[in-house]
């Protein structure tokens, strides 16, 4: 594949703080769904599943539309994608807040919002800073680039809980409608001078993808991050109710979040930094082996304050950790002039996983009144997905070629 060359006459600095500014608002947004399920259920008279299947059928909508996004951003330029998903996701919100059944929650909350955030997060940005950053930063900006999601998060959470508690869920929905249209002008300012379409020519994006395909590291990628969608969006979703039901005050779930927020800084900017050093398929493989020994010592030890705390901040180190190396691997193998079509269909892997966390959760708990059966799978599923991370070929492909013809 070809590389397009880094503009040189753009700061570094400028080009990650506009990015970050965009995913911390479009992932901050999101991170504070999970505050909502109690309310809205309470007030519509909702059973839990109902929520968790919009918030599910979001992750899939998001994960599904993201390859698509992806190629519209690689063909098109990432602007129109930017401002296209900054719209819809404020049309998304106001109709999340005016749903009064199941089935327009899910229209909204789930189709509209997930559409929108396949346009606004990683893979889309990822893909243009993939030609304003050198190769040697790369895996670097990502991790600040995730981190500043992380810091949406930590900063979305307590902002969310106080404006649900001063305006109620409704008005809080409103402001956030407000806020997605901010997307709008950061994107605009990302993108300044960034030349729509592909840079390079010969490989079609057909070819890129059966290329890609082919490739069994990819493959591998795609089967692990199913895991990690599942494992995050499970716990950012129930976690607040799971200690609701133990008995906890609604604060101590709106804290763990938080924190989880907060940890997440730390942990997305250190594996940005650690890949560049160290083989990225390693890290990974330690993240979701750290992942399961965390959830297993949660669940294994006494349910206080402390405990909660500190898992939380456990796994906020591990949280989105993932993300920059999945797709400085996927840059490293295959370059920059289809990034966002390949790193979305990585994603699309993420996002199935992630309806599965979501609904799953809501599934088994109405059946039966406990969260305990998704807290094996999401330990099992980390043992799982470190195994398969281990046989991946992090070479780029011109460098294998380059070895087979010496």
């Amino acid at each position: 594949m070809n590389a397009a060359i880094p503009i040189a006459q753009r700061p570094l600095s400028t080009v990650l703080a506009y990015a970050a500014l965009i995913v911390c608002v479009a992932m901050g947004i999101r991170h504070s769904f999970g505050l909502f399920l109690t309310p809205m259920s309470m007030e519509h008279q909702w059973s839990r599943e109902v929520f968790s299947f919009a918030l599910a059928l979001q992750n899939l909508m998001w994960g599904a539309s993201q390859p698509f996004a992806g190629w519209l951003a690689d063909r098109f330029g990432a602007r129109r994608v930017l401002w296209s998903a900054s719209l819809l996701y404020a049309l998304g919100l106001l109709g999340m807040a005016w749903a009064a059944s199941g089935t327009g929650l899910a229209a909204t909350a789930g189709l509209m919002i997930g559409a929108a955030q396949s346009g606004c997060t990683y893979s889309v940005v990822f893909a243009a800073m993939g030609r304003l950053v050198p190769d040697a930063k790369r895996g670097w900006a990502m991790g600040v680039v995730a981190a500043a999601g992380s810091f949406g998060q930590f900063l979305m959470i307590p902002l969310a809980a106080g404006l649900i508690g001063g305006l109620g869920w409704f008005g809080t929905l409103l402001v956030f409608a407000a806020g997605a249209l901010l997307i709008m002008p950061l994107g605009s300012a990302l993108t300044s001078g960034l030349a729509a379409g592909a840079a390079g020519s010969g490989q079609t994006a057909r070819e890129a993808l059966g290329e890609a395909m082919r490739e069994r590291g990819f493959v591998l990628l795609i089967a692990g991050f199913f895991v990690c969608g599942f494992q995050v969006v499970f716990i950012g979703v129930h976690f607040p109710s799971y200690l609701i039901d133990k008995g906890m005050g609604a604060e101590t779930g709106m804290t763990a979040l938080a924190l989880i927020g907060l940890f997440n800084v730390f942990g997305s900017y250190s594996a940005g930094h650690l890949g560049s050093r160290w083989p990225k398929r390693h890290l990974l493989a330690a993240i979701y082996v750290a992942r399961s020994v965390t959830i297993g010592l949660f669940l294994w030890a006494p349910l206080t304050a402390v405990s909660v705390y500190l898992f939380s901040a456990a796994m906020g180190l591990l949280w989105l950790s993932t993300v920059p190396l999945t797709n400085a691997i996927v840059a490293q193998v295959f370059g920059v002039r289809y990034l966002g079509m390949l790193s979305g269909l990585v994603f699309f892997s993420h996002q199935v996983g992630s309806f599965l966390g979501a609904w799953l959760g809501g599934r088994l708990f109405d059946t039966t009144g406990s969260y305990d059966a998704v807290w094996g799978i999401c330990i099992l599923l980390g043992v799982l997905s470190a195994l398969i991370h281990l046989p991946i070929d992090e070479r780029s492909l011109q460098a294998r070629r380059l070895a087979t013809t010496a």
